[in-house]
């Protein structure tokens, strides 16, 4: 459960956890819509409690009707649908070389988003500045997007740097296709745009969800020795941005973040490891359904786990670690090599766990997606182990994911 952290979001649903199952439901629904004889029968709440609770999401703008489906016996059932331009999130990717920050509206859908170049070694002033005016950046065009819109904004203090909103970056404009268009280092790019249906409404941004390397302390929404970034260690990364943007903040390992975002797709399976190989490796794990992190938040160090005794320093600490070996074939270009040693460290995942699928993303596996998926099914199968490898093909698994940190605990989650 997501709800923890999150005491500054002030949304009426969050009121009631039955509510919230509807709200799940209206959700996974989609466009389609569901009728409140079916919330009924999925929630187990009586037709009574469903109509109190649709009332008022329809009330405050979270639900809407979707038309009416042909019933056995009666009338036509009126079909409902969740208001996605309701509220908003933002996700922020925070990686060792790269900013990517997004905005979504409930149900996920990207509607703008932009990339720049950063650099984790700078140190967290002015990484922070750069995450900072990011994320003004997108406020600002969501601002425009809706008549009054802007006054909703509770955008807090300035930047600390002395830039203007956006400032070296450009604007974002809406590509009109839902798809993230290309853009090199300092660009801007944008997925779709942030639009309402007549009589809607664009709602308030509710919070910034920020995803970046671990090992960290979600709690305490703190890093830790991030490998190769030692600096960062118990930098107050949640509290110092919820300060300079006004609004909650919650962060989380950046393969954790990506594990919950994929966990809330209707068809996802109850368990699965999202391995992540980009500028670091590691793993997302959903057990049950829910993200696992650990009691310490420290689960997941998939690329910290030892495959070669007396093998070489890794910047951790250890050495042999499935991190720097694989990335050191990456390097030297032997992708095929590289996808073998991934599939080494999946094998021990799924033999410890009994994980239900393995999902592979990050951009050194999208830029070679079947070299890195037939690598590791030919390693599992050749240990007898039939789980399905399947590549994640969404280029902003992590930052989709940023922003589910935020809206999950709406949806009961």
């Amino acid at each position: 459960m997501y709800a923890r952290g999150l005491g500054g979001v002030n949304v009426p649903a969050l009121r009631s956890h039955n509510a919230a199952l509807v709200l799940d439901l209206l959700r996974t629904a989609g466009e389609a819509g569901i009728s409140r004889l079916e919330l009924a029968e999925r929630t187990g709440l009586t037709p009574q409690a469903v109509s109190k609770i649709t009332a008022r999401l329809r009330a405050e703008g979270l639900a809407a009707e979707a038309g009416h489906r042909a019933s056995t016996g009666g009338k036509p059932r009126t079909v409902l649908r969740l208001v996605p331009s309701a509220g908003y999130a933002v996700g922020v990717h925070l990686d060792r070389d790269e900013l990517t920050t997004l905005l979504t509206d409930l149900a996920g859908t990207v509607v703008a988003l932009r990339r720049r170049p950063v650099d984790l070694g700078e140190g967290a002033g002015p990484v922070l500045d750069a995450v900072t005016a990011e994320v003004r950046a997108l406020l600002a065009a969501r601002a425009g997007a809706g008549s009054g819109a802007g006054a909703e904004e509770p955008v807090g203090p300035g930047a600390g740097s002395g830039e203007s909103v956006g400032a070296g970056v450009g604007e974002v404009t809406g590509a009109g296709s839902g798809e993230a268009t290309g853009a090199g280092p300092g660009e801007s790019v944008a997925a779709g745009e942030v639009s309402v249906a007549p009589g809607e409404s664009v709602g308030p941004v509710l919070g910034v969800g920020v995803a970046m390397p671990g090992p960290l302390d979600h709690r305490a929404g703190v890093p830790g020795r991030v490998t190769g970034f030692p600096a960062w260690d118990g930098h107050p990364v949640r509290d110092e941005l919820a300060r300079r943007l006004g609004l909650p903040v919650v962060l989380d390992k950046d393969t954790n973040a990506a594990a919950l975002g994929l966990a809330l797709h209707p068809a996802a399976p109850g368990s699965f490891a999202y391995v992540h190989l980009g500028t670091g490796l590691g793993a997302g794990l959903v057990l049950g359904g829910a993200p696992l992190r650990g009691d310490r938040t420290g689960a997941g160090e998939f690329g910290h786990q030892t495959v070669q005794l007396d093998g070489p320093p890794c910047g951790c600490g250890g050495r042999g670690c499935l991190e720097v070996l694989c990335l050191a074939e990456v390097v030297r270009g032997e992708l095929a090599e590289a996808a073998r040693i991934l599939g080494t460290g999946a094998a021990n995942l799924v033999r410890l766990l009994d994980i239900d699928q393995v999902l592979l993303g990050g951009r050194v596996v999208l830029g070679a997606p079947e070299v890195f998926a037939d690598g590791v099914r030919e390693v599992l199968a050749g240990l007898g182990l039939p789980t399905p490898v399947v590549v994640a093909t969404a280029p902003q698994a992590v930052a989709v994911g940023a922003a589910w940190l935020i809206l999950a605990p709406i949806f009961g989650q």
